[in-house]
Order: structure tokens, then C-alpha cells, then sequence
């Protein structure tokens, strides 16, 4: 049984929908019972837990060959980095408490530093505490989702700009489909070979982008010329706020983008494996406008 927490995110679908396609039995994890009949429809079986809840996400484990664990994000939260870590702590225990044999770990570009990070730091701790269970360990690091850039399509469309805190404009940086994160973490799932543990893999996308070639893309998407224009260090936390993330929050996606412009944030050097998505920054933006009937 493969246990996949955040089944309803786009990594844990993508996930999913692949084991299911190589006749896997898959066991859904989600927090909201109403969404337990859409993938029971599709073949799972289903386990209702939530992330701060030891008891219930015990549960959810238990039986399973292999589990496929995401960290929480708490935009909102007015402490950020201890109410995640937290979360992290019980999700750590309840793993150790179903003495799962195998636990992939979504985790991100960045984890092994443990300062200077912002919100990578929580993926940090989550490496960290993972190591202290007696399990085969797979930590799959992500590059930036390209959902991300997606986000500022329609402000795009509507004003011709693209605003980024990714500094220079000329920068590359690594992203990837979150769809592409899932698909190469269910292809991990599935190798039998032996491998030195933890396994660490980092995936990206095919190639790298400057905000010059998101802003292209998302020209080429929305009919109009986009211009990409750097948001002043000064107004970051203050535009973070405005686009209804919390203070709390915010902060950490602040110094996430310090250290990301000082060329920390990148796949750990001579440390792991590099596995590549084949979804492109402009497909990934389109699919995504097309999916919300822009």
C-alpha cells in the first residue's frame, strides 16, 4: 500500500494518478471527508487525517509499505515558522509511531542550509527530524513550482507587467511543474534498485528562466506585450501582505528571496541526484489559465 499525504494538492494527484495507472494500491490521505468519493471513484482506499493530529495521521499510516509525506503551509498563521514546525514534530511521530519501512519526503531546493532560508527552513527541519526514524528515506527536492508564476497571469493580462522579488531580471533560477514533482516522485516509488540512504533527488524543469523569459511567456499566453518589473527590497513584505499572506509568513518569503538572489537557493552541490520535469514554464502557464476559464 503506498499512503500519499496531500493527495489533494497537485503533487499528491500527480502521484497518484501514475501509481494507479501501474496498478498500485494507492491509500488517499486527506483533511476533508467530501473529498474521500473522488478518489475512492478512481480506486483508492481513503484515510481522513489532519496534520497537527498524531492520532489520526498514525492511522492514515499504518499498513502502508511506503509513505509520501508534504509539509503544511500556513500563510496565514501569525507564527509561521513554529506553527509549521510543529506540525512538522507531529507528523514526524506519527511516521515513527507506523514504523512505515519507506518514506518519501517532498521537501525543497535549499534544505540542507539551516539559516538564511526562510520557509525552506521548515523543509530543513522536516529533513532533519525525518532522519531520526528508522526507515529507507527518499527526500525529493523541488525546484520553485511554476504554479507560482502562474498565479500573476490575470494581473499580467489586465496591466502588462509581471512583478518579481527574483532579482536581476537577467537571474536564471530553477522551477518546476508541480504536476512533474509528483510524476518523478511516483517513478521513485516505483524503482526497486538499492540506493544509499537518505536518497536525495532534486528535480526541475528542462531548462531554467529569468523573470525576462517569465514575463515572455506570460506574454505569449495572455495576447499582449509583459513587461517584468523588480519590486523594490522595500516593498516586499508590505506587497506579500497585500496579496492576503499574513506578517508572519511573509517575513520568511522575504529572506527566502534574499537568499534565492544571493545564488544560495539551488540543488546541493555534489550531494544527490538531478531528475528533470518535461513540462515547460509557458505550457504550465497556459494549462493552468485554460483550467480556470481565462
Amino acid at each position: 500500500m503506498f499512503a500519499i499525504l496531500g493527495a489533494t494538492g497537485k503533487v499528491g494527484r500527480a502521484t497518484i494518478r501514475v501509481l494507479l495507472a501501474h496498478g498500485y494500491p494507492v491509500r488517499a490521505i486527506v483533511r476533508d471527508v467530501a473529498k474521500a468519493a473522488e478518489f475512492e471513484a478512481a480506486g483508492c482506499e481513503v484515510a481522513v487525517a489532519h496534520l497537527g493530529d498524531k492520532a489520526s495521521l498514525e492511522a492514515a499510516f499504518s499498513g502502508a509499505v511506503v509513505v509520501q509525506v508534504i509539509c503544511p503551509v500556513l500563510a496565514r498563521s501569525s507564527d509561521a515558522f513554529a506553527e509549521m514546525t510543529g506540525a512538522v514534530d507531529t507528523l514526524a511521530d506519527a511516521l515513527a509511531a507506523s514504523r512505515a519501512p519507506s518514506i518519501m519526503a517532498i521537501s525543497d531546493y535549499g534544505a540542507e542550509l539551516a539559516e538564511g532560508t526562510g520557509v525552506t527552513l521548515v523543509f530543513h527541519h522536516l529533513e532533519k527530524r525525518l532522519r531520526k526514524i528508522d526507515a529507507a528515506l527518499t527526500f525529493l527536492r523541488s525546484a520553485e513550482h511554476m504554479q507560482n508564476v502562474a498565479r500573476f497571469a490575470g494581473y499580467a493580462a489586465e496591466t502588462g507587467n509581471f512583478p518579481t522579488m527574483h532579482q536581476p531580471l537577467t537571474k536564471l533560477y530553477p522551477t518546476v511543474s508541480a504536476d512533474d514533482v509528483g510524476v518523478i516522485s511516483a517513478e521513485l516509488l516505483m524503482e526497486t534498485r538499492a540506493s544509499a540512504h537518505p536518497r536525495i533527488v532534486h528535480v526541475e524543469g528542462p531548462c531554467r528562466y529569468t523573470p525576462l523569459d517569465v514575463a515572455e511567456a506570460l506574454g505569449s499566453i495572455v495576447g499582449r506585450e509583459v513587461v517584468a518589473r523588480e519590486i523594490p527590497r522595500s516593498d516586499w513584505l508590505e506587497s506579500l501582505q497585500r496579496a492576503g499572506i499574513g506578517e508572519s509568513y511573509a517575513k520568511l518569503v522575504v529572506e527566502l528571496y534574499d537568499a534565492h538572489n544571493a545564488g544560495r537557493i539551488d540543488a546541493e552541490a555534489g550531494r544527490g541526484e538531478l531528475r528533470r520535469g518535461t513540462t515547460k514554464l509557458r505550457d504550465a502557464v497556459a494549462g493552468l489559465r485554460k483550467s480556470a476559464g481565462q
